[in-house]
């Protein structure tokens, strides 16, 4: 009766294990400036440049700039 009731309880514990290994989310909605004004200022955070203007923070892309959150 032992080797019954581990056996079940072995098949539980497989089927409750999750099989997904990464989930990937993506923005519901990116904006992309194609040029920047001529009114931005660089900023520099840990080594890397985003531009600042219009009170939010870019950073450039091959398809234009993108707006990021520091």
């Amino acid at each position: 009766m032992r080797p019954i009731i581990l056996f079940f309880a072995f098949l539980m514990m497989l089927s409750l294990s999750s099989c997904a290994t990464r989930v990937v989310t993506r923005p519901s909605a990116v904006t992309v400036v194609k040029t920047r004004p001529a009114n931005y200022k660089i900023v520099k955070v840990k080594g890397k440049r985003y531009y600042f203007w219009n009170g939010n923070h870019y950073r450039k892309t091959r398809n234009g700039y993108v707006i990021t959150r520091l």
